[in-house]
């Protein structure tokens, strides 16, 4: 008879569980996920280390000389003999700290825009699927005339509108916070319409049927029962919705509408460098353009894989 080995039969911990999930063994076969990953990985580390990892802090004037403008990158400077990696710009700050401050900004705004879209979506679209009748017609019509205008211009009428009520003494105050409202309110729409779509469904399943009947309030039951079961595909469309948000922000922000120009993001790195790119100074423009398509396409990357992994027709 074969001897039972005691190791085996201890319940194992929820690490190994996750490290043995389906999820985490598409993670392991896929190179681009992994790449992807990595590079979401640096990006993120070196904005968040920014007052540790960069040279400078391109935002303390005292640290400032302009002199240092318009220095090539790995060239000393013709006056001052100073030697920056990636150049200056026009005020002399040192490109390698804009990029990695610009990119917090960027990271802040893109993922408070998507936190605030995912939770104003899941909330209407449970009310929607749950109650139905006019409600559903009435969020559903809001949404599909939202969803006919780009994304993009629904962000600047909203940006527009809510700087006119805010009073110009504390523009510069909330022009982020601002700009994390217009993004988000444009981009709710995909989550409503997708939970939506999965209440109505998990609505009419026994373990539903079953919570009404003993008497839980559909409160409970929206969030502890029928909330679980639909953010899969939540998750997948907040991934890819995270690069998307940080686009519009690049957008905006180039546009001369969103973050201002005493925290640039790396929009507004970028709208500056563009000034400056036929007069021959191009490293202004190029080292943020790089790291902007780098990060969103890294998250799209992974965004792509989380959204096959997730699937369980491609298993």
């Amino acid at each position: 008879m074969a001897k039972i080995d005691p190791e085996a039969m201890k319940p194992r911990g929820w690490l190994y569980r996750m490290w043995d999930s389906d999820v985490a063994y598409s993670f392991r076969t896929s190179p681009v996920a992994i790449l992807a990953a990595l590079v979401s990985l640096i990006i993120v580390l070196a904005a968040v280390l920014a007052p540790w990892l960069a040279p400078f802090n391109p935002y303390d004037p005292s640290q400032l000389n302009l002199m240092d403008g318009f220095t090539p990158p790995m060239e000393p400077n013709a006056f001052t003999g100073n030697v920056y990696w990636l150049g200056t710009d026009n005020q002399g700050r040192d490109v390698f700290s804009t990029i990695l401050y610009g990119a917090r900004i960027s990271l802040f705004v893109g993922v408070m825009a998507v936190l605030f879209a995912m939770v104003l979506g899941i909330t209407l679209g449970l009310i929607a699927g749950w109650r139905g009748g006019w409600v559903d017609s009435l969020l559903m019509r809001v949404a599909d005339v939202q969803l006919s205008f780009p994304s993009i211009l629904i962000a600047l009428l909203i940006f527009g509108v809510a700087r006119g009520f805010i009073p110009p003494a504390l523009r510069e105050t909330m022009a982020i916070w601002v700009l994390i409202v217009a993004i988000g309110l444009s981009d709710w729409v995909q989550y409503a319409r997708v939970v939506r779509g999965a209440t109505m469904v998990e609505k009419s399943k026994e373990y539903v049927q079953a919570a009404r009947v003993i008497g839980a309030h559909p409160i409970k039951i929206l969030v502890r029962h029928i909330l679980p079961n639909v953010m899969g595909p939540v998750l997948v469309i907040a991934t890819i919705g995270l690069a998307l948000a940080i686009i519009a922000e690049a957008t905006l922000s180039f546009l001369g509408v969103g973050v201002p120009p005493t925290q640039p993001s790396l929009g507004t790195l970028i709208r500056i460098g563009q000034g400056f790119l036929f007069s021959g100074e191009w490293w202004i423009l190029l080292f943020p353009s790089l790291t902007l398509l780098a990060l969103a396409l890294a998250v799209n990357l992974l965004g792509d894989w989380l959204r096959d992994a997730l699937n369980p027709r491609l298993r």
